[in-house]
């Protein structure tokens, strides 16, 4: 009677010890996607000061349009503008009058950090002058950083709608 009850347990430790094998595989195969996939969200100010040392990574990064910069070829759907440093600290944008007052300072301040982005679809609609970009891509060795997906948010077109529907009370 002692084989069958030695078998028994034999077959129950090799099921347990080949459900934590797929298990642990399971969890190496999420963990490496995660890290591969991972990107660094940062301001023009934290991508400057790293330098050439994210040549290559993807990024995001947010900053404001510099709108005297946008140029668009529509036959090759060529878009390059230039961003501005805006404060990534919610914290800071508050204290800086607002998301909208911050996006005007950064485009206005000429000392502030720029960084070039190209981009190759169709121009956005909200692209335009102070609007918030958060561009996803990766930095070229030449420093200009190369755009796979445009994100924009125009702060003052929707500025002046939030008072009136509170008012009315939609």
């Amino acid at each position: 009677m002692q084989k069958p009850l030695q078998t028994g347990i034999q077959g129950r430790a090799k099921f347990i010890v080949g459900g934590l094998l797929i298990l642990a595989a399971v969890i190496y195969l999420i963990v490496s996607a995660t890290q591969a996939n991972a990107e660094f969200f940062m301001t023009v100010n934290e991508l400057k000061s790293k330098g050439n040392s994210l040549v290559g990574r993807s990024l995001r990064i947010s900053g404001a349009v510099i709108g005297d910069s946008i140029q668009y070829n529509p036959q090759t759907m060529n878009l390059t503008f230039e961003i501005a440093h805006v404060p990534g600290d919610n914290a800071a944008v508050e204290m800086g009058g607002g998301l909208a007052a911050v996006l005007h300072t950064a485009v206005t301040d000429p000392t502030r950090a720029r960084l070039t982005i190209v981009y190759n679809g169709p121009k956005p609609d909200l692209l335009r002058d102070e609007a918030q970009a958060i561009v996803t891509g990766h930095l070229g060795e030449d420093g200009i950083f190369y755009a796979d997906e445009l994100l924009l948010k125009c702060p003052t077109k929707y500025q002046e709608a939030v008072p009136s529907q509170v008012v009315n009370g939609n």
